[in-house]
């Protein structure tokens, strides 16, 4: 068991296959002339495969593959097919434009429940925001992925100025499928021009969406981070994720290995342990699993206060969002 000093237990590992990305969305790798690492920088599969053993002997129980995006990781299939050996809930977060390529891969490797980001219902929107014309191959996929009987969450980063005008199409897609929606409270990472302006709350969106529909809540696991409502007699649901305005750090039971291999025990910290490093050394790696996990700060890894208005986005020590691994 990962116990840290507030007694928090951490069971679920986030490992980033990639720092490449075939979108260029702004509010995640603004610069369209972004590096990504060199391969020798990476994890290798077998790499991936001791890492994610190691953890799971340490009481992980779920696992979820993140990028960049990780289907442009020519390893992909490999990759999948050697977690899928290890007795977790393994799991992806994908743009989706190359999930009919995998899907198949998808299923066999058990992967039942699959995010897909999406932060607009329009393709001229989608263009604005990916650089990419691909809105359409994206919501054929999430319809393909239901058509599968996965369970598809729609990730939705509420970036002010666009999804006022996006938010209720957004809820009425779950009347007729089994969609469950999340919005995203923006947040600050390095290079991705965060304001508190930019912020649109929950309160004030969930505010938009009572003023059209009848909205029941919804009871939320104990390690959620959304808070998950229903319109009555929809299929599916919806929730927000209130990073900025109320943050879950309490129950936090995360953990992130970047595609580097570089472990982070909280989205927002800096501190970083070089897992990877020590594993190519011949080292051991539980003692400095155990070490991150226990000097996990108590909350937005302490770099700012709860109060997201006074948090100062150019002070805050972090790596850009593409380098860290949704």
């Amino acid at each position: 068991m990962l116990l840290d000093q507030f007694n928090r237990k951490h069971d679920y590992l986030r490992i980033s296959l990639t720092d490449s990305c075939n979108f260029r969305c702004s509010y995640c790798m603004p610069d369209e002339d972004i590096q990504s690492m060199p391969n020798a920088y990476l994890m290798q599969v077998d790499e991936i495969e001791l890492i994610a053993q190691k953890f799971v002997e340490l009481g992980v129980k779920k696992i979820r593959l993140t990028g960049g995006e990780p289907l442009v990781r020519k390893e992909f299939p490999l990759i999948l097919e050697k977690l899928s050996t290890l007795p977790v809930e393994l799991t992806l977060t994908s743009n989706g434009v190359l999930i009919d390529r995998y899907l198949e891969q998808l299923k066999a490797a058990g992967i039942r429940k699959v995010n897909i980001s999406l932060d607009t219902l329009r393709a001229d929107t989608f263009f604005q925001l990916t650089k990419r014309d691909q809105f359409q191959k994206v919501w054929d996929n999430i319809l393909l992925l239901l058509e599968h009987n996965f369970r598809v969450k729609v990730n939705v980063v509420a970036l002010n100025g666009i999804i006022e005008k996006e938010l209720l199409n957004f809820v009425q897609l779950t009347k007729e499928y089994p969609l469950h929606v999340r919005f995203i409270e923006f947040m600050p990472f390095t290079g991705n021009y965060w304001n508190k302006e930019k912020v649109l709350t929950a309160g004030k969106m969930l505010d938009m969406v009572k003023e059209k529909f009848e909205v029941t809540k919804l009871k939320d696991a104990p390690n959620d981070t959304a808070k998950a409502y229903q319109v009555p007699g929809f299929l599916g649901t919806f929730a927000f994720i209130t990073t900025m305005s109320e943050h879950f750090c309490s129950t936090c039971n995360r953990m992130r290995i970047t595609a580097d291999g570089k472990m982070k025990n909280c989205l927002f910290g800096k501190e970083e342990m070089d897992i990877l490093g020590a594993l190519r050394a011949g080292k051991d790696i539980e003692s400095l699993i155990r070490l991150s996990v226990w000097n996990k700060h108590a909350a937005l890894g302490g770099q700012f206060t709860p109060d997201y208005t006074q948090a100062e986005a150019e002070k805050i020590e972090n790596r850009s969002m593409i380098k860290i691994g949704g």
